[in-house]
């Protein structure tokens, strides 16, 4: 069943690859993958084969990648993504020694490319349930992991119709899992090598903290001014937060929207009503006499949250909230939308107090007016939102001691 589902899907996919640009390139670079393999593999070394779906899960899986280059550098290391908004950002990640997309899961592209790759080891990153890799890797002897996965009871699995599946389960060396109730369910289908070990994220955006970039213009823009760091944000987000910030004026504003086209940015621009220059195209002169900052353009939203007294992690009113621990882990108290329910790490944010969920205009309203009136309360809250993170580091720690390379 679950290959006919697959074939199926490749045929969707193949079809929808002539109309959407996205899995246009999904569809190639899973083609072009075995080229790039049988161009690049070496047949002397040992790889260790990382497979992230997209970049959240890559980042999930990097701390365990840097210190595997770092402590073992004979080995070699293989990493694959599903997504292109996962490859297309660290196609060029100069920790692996190999980047490609993996090929769909049929049976014929698994041996494939287990032939070519013949891998020591695999770690799949959280959600990643590849049947037919997974099958042959359990055949072959290979030492298989899942990393930072997290299960809950509605999940195929755990279904009175999941038996089949189920047993792509089995297929794992072992479970590095997040929280106590993933080792429990896991524990129902009587699989018992599991250690509940905490999500790589909390170390990775440690790390990140650690490395922040210097940005002179976000230096000269704040200038000892209150700021409110908004990262991440869609059209519903931005028009709760713009139109707050538009009648309180002792505060300025940076907006890193999630989508940076230039159609969103304009779109951005029209809504405020305050002086505002866009990182890309602005100097630490002219940043200093801005009332709000738009980053538009990639990779610095990580250091940006640090010159906030305030943040606020956008998604939360459409599919789910984007990284509230790159927001967290600088200390501020975080904002973000109802949907949020399928983030442990956000409902765990709420419950230690130093995330705050809103649902409406009115709610932002009543929450910013605490925040910038009540300093010992803003202080409390930046407080517990650093502890949090803090508190939940040391996985990649626990996860490369039951390892043997």
């Amino acid at each position: 069943m679950y290959n006919l589902v697959i074939y199926l899907y490749v045929l969707g996919v193949a079809v929808a690859s002539l109309f959407d640009k996205k899995i246009k390139k999904m569809w190639r670079g899973g083609h072009e993958a075995f080229r790039v393999l049988e161009e690049k593999v070496d047949s002397g070394a040992q790889y260790v084969w990382f497979h992230a779906a997209s970049l959240g899960e890559f980042e999930q899986g990097r701390p365990i990648m840097e210190r595997l280059r770092r402590e073992h550098p004979e080995k070699k290391i293989l990493l694959t993504f599903f997504s292109p908004s996962g490859y297309e950002v660290r196609k060029n990640y100069d920790r692996a020694d190999i980047i490609c997309y993996l090929p769909l899961d049929t049976p014929l592209n698994a041996r494939r490319f287990l032939k070519l790759v013949q891998p020591c080891m695999a770690f799949f990153i959280k959600y990643e349930f590849w049947w037919n890799y997974l099958e042959l890797l359990s055949k072959r002897g290979i030492p298989t992991y899942s990393v930072s996965s997290i299960f809950r009871p509605n999940q195929i699995f755990f279904r009175w119709y999941g038996h089949h599946y189920r047993r792509v389960l089995k297929c794992f060396t072992k479970f590095f899992v997040q929280n106590e109730t993933s080792r429990t369910l896991l524990a129902t289908l009587g699989i018992t090598d599991v250690a509940v070990t905490g999500d790589t994220r909390f170390d990775r955006v440690l790390a990140i903290k650690a490395q922040a970039k210097e940005l002179p213009i976000v230096d000269a823009f704040k200038q000892g001014h209150k700021v409110f760091v908004a990262g991440s944000s869609w059209q519903p987000d931005e028009d709760i937060f713009i139109r707050f910030f538009n009648t309180h004026k002792d505060w300025k504003l940076i907006i890193a929207p999630h989508v940076i086209g230039e159609d969103h940015l304009m779109q951005i621009l029209s809504g405020l009503e305050r002086k505002a220059v866009r990182y890309t195209q602005t100097t630490p002169e002219e940043a200093r006499d801005a009332d709000c900052l738009i980053i538009d353009c990639f990779g610095l939203l990580s250091s940006i949250y640090r010159y906030g007294e305030i943040s606020y992690v956008g998604g939360g009113f459409g599919v789910g909230i984007h990284n509230v621990l790159e927001a967290a882990v600088w200390g501020v108290p975080v904002i973000f939308g109802p949907n949020n329910r399928r983030f442990q790490e956000a409902q765990e944010l709420l419950a230690s107090g130093g995330g705050i969920e809103i649902g409406s205009y009115d709610d932002f309203c009543g929450v910013m007016e605490r925040l910038m009136s009540d300093a010992p309360y803003l202080e409390k809250c930046s407080r517990e939102a650093g502890s949090y993170v803090e508190g939940k580091s040391g996985a990649t720690d626990a996860i490369l001691a039951d390892v043997t390379f």
